[in-house]
């Protein structure tokens, strides 16, 4: 097939990795290039696609590599697959990039029920060092005084805010968020039906039905239309028997003429899988689990918090007195704020030798989504953690990342 490369994409790519191989005198060069967005848009695929056309090789380290029972692997694995590929430059004479998929799953904190490793610290450190120093890359117990190639770094990730501050700054990475532009969308869907027969108005108009969508769920489409087909010939050869008819075969492997791909059809099969992700997400299964067990902890020692009263205003109207409790009324409104914008709450402490270091802990609770079990819990964490500092986080659970962090307790001569 003959797939699209969005040409913003392409010039992102080439422009950062000619950069690194050339010697510009005088001008300091970020060696990683970060490009996140929203799941699903292809980033690692438009750079698999920028790689073939520039005749780039490419050394591979997926997000899952950068952890492991022994500490100190992750890091040298970057490390050794970094030399590797530097290696290749000079053996290969061509360009050649280092490549980390999913960096953010890998090496970044979503929320405190994301352990923070050793190997976690020890990826962050290492690629920074290799940023600053990218022609000395030594491994571990070894010395090797000769300097290599340098070689640029591509990263790949969905919320970079969930990385180490200090690796993503301006000279370490050039960050590059890769949000395709409806014509952009048109030209990559287009490719992946170039082969169908679908006109440039039908992708334009496919497109447009499903305009909040990313390309991956229009690539899923196209795999779904062949699911009649197989559903057929499985039924013909019979459950008992497909396993031998298609993984053990005299006969040869099975083939399918071309599905029926007019509009109307994918358009069917797209709304088919809307419904599917809308079920997915109305569940909310997790929410209750998690509630269920959020209410048999309150029930070993549930914090006493006085209801509130309705009494009558001056005006006539009747208002709700705030909680008797020693929560400051700011932040039972921030508390409020964050929650009614379907957002969740959960607190953090950390004492202050460990403040320097923006060590914060969890306080051990789940994420909270009713105002008076968040307002009860902080009132017993504000107790429990009286000489440390205390903060509120917000939580977005749709987007697994944070939108608050606000200090609410600062130890006595802190404030």
């Amino acid at each position: 097939m003959s797939y699209y490369i969005a040409p913003r994409f392409l010039d992102k790519i080439a422009v950062h990795i000619t950069k690194n191989f050339l010697n510009l005198p005088g001008v300091r060069v970020p060696l990683i290039l970060g490009i996140h967005g929203r799941k699903g848009e292809g980033k690692t695929f438009q750079c698999e696609l920028a790689f073939e056309k520039m005749g780039v090789e490419v050394t591979l380290i997926s997000g899952g590599e950068l952890e492991s029972p022994d500490a100190g692997d992750p890091a040298r694995l970057i490390r050794l697959r970094y030399r590797e590929t530097a290696e290749q430059v000079k053996v290969r004479g061509r360009m050649c990039v280092l490549m980390i998929n999913d960096l953010d799953a890998g090496a970044g904190r979503f929320d405190e029920g994301t352990q923070y490793t050793v190997n976690t610290q020890l990826v962050n450190a290492t690629l920074m060092n290799i940023a600053d120093n990218p022609t000395d890359v030594q491994l571990p117990g070894s010395y090797d005084s000769n300097p290599i190639r340098r070689v640029p770094i591509i990263v790949t990730g969905n919320d970079f805010s969930t990385l180490y501050a200090p690796l993503i700054r301006d000279g370490r990475m050039e960050k590059f968020y890769w949000e395709p532009n409806r014509d952009e969308k048109v030209g990559i869907v287009g490719g992946i039906f170039v082969e169908d027969g679908l006109s440039s108005r039908e992708v334009e108009q496919f497109v447009d039905t499903f305009p909040n969508q990313s390309i991956d769920f229009f690539s899923a489409v196209r795999s779904r239309i062949y699911d009649e087909q197989i559903r057929k010939f499985i039924h013909e050869i019979g459950f008992e028997n497909i396993s031998l008819r298609v993984v053990n075969s005299v006969e040869g492997p099975p083939t399918f003429k071309k599905p029926n791909f007019n509009l109307s059809h994918l358009i069917e099969s797209g709304h088919f899988m809307v419904g599917e992700q809308k079920r997915v997400e109305n569940s909310q299964l997790v929410d209750e689990y998690n509630r269920l067990n959020r209410g048999r902890s309150y029930q070993v020692a549930p914090p006493k918090v006085e209801t509130p009263i309705s009494q009558p205003s001056t005006n006539g109207s009747r208002q709700l007195e705030p909680l008797n409790t020693h929560v400051s009324l700011e932040t039972q409104e921030q508390i409020r704020q964050i929650l009614s914008q379907g957002h969740k709450v959960t607190f953090e402490h950390v004492d202050e030798r460990r403040f320097r270091t923006g060590a914060w802990q969890s306080c051990g609770t789940i994420h909270i989504d009713a105002e008076s079990d968040a307002i009860s819990t902080l009132e017993s964490h504000l107790a429990e953690y009286s000489g440390e500092y205390v903060r509120l986080v917000g939580i977005d659970p749709k987007a697994k990342r944070r939108v608050v962090e606000t200090i609410i307790q600062r130890p006595k001569g802190n404030n």
